[in-house]
């Protein structure tokens, strides 16, 4: 299993589109046989912070679902989305892996 964690910087005044562009990529996730455990948004924190974990079981997984993600429809309207509204400024990915248990 491994685990993306993605840390996005956004525009504070796009939250909204944000949201929107957030719940786009939740089903679509699934859809490619990911796991997805949510959007985290600007609470108690920086306005512009906001995080989201989803998992795939393998690398190998992954990059498949990247690959076709560049050629779905309903992912490339999310990516318009976020191109055409400039909700994020920036955002970084970090693949991490669960602890097994003793």
């Amino acid at each position: 299993m491994i685990t993306c964690y993605v840390q996005y910087e956004l525009n504070p005044s796009k939250i909204a589109e944000f949201e929107e562009y957030a719940k786009m990529w939740i089903p679509l996730v699934e859809k490619f046989g990911g796991i997805h455990h949510g959007y985290y948004l600007p609470h108690e924190s920086p306005n512009d912070l906001a995080v989201s974990l989803f998992s795939f079981p393998s690398l190998a997984e992954y990059e498949q679902y990247r690959t076709k993600s560049m050629e779905d429809e309903d992912c490339l309207k999310a990516y318009e989305l976020a191109e055409k509204t400039d909700c994020i400024r920036r955002y970084d990915r970090h693949f991490l892996r669960p602890l097994e248990r003793s």
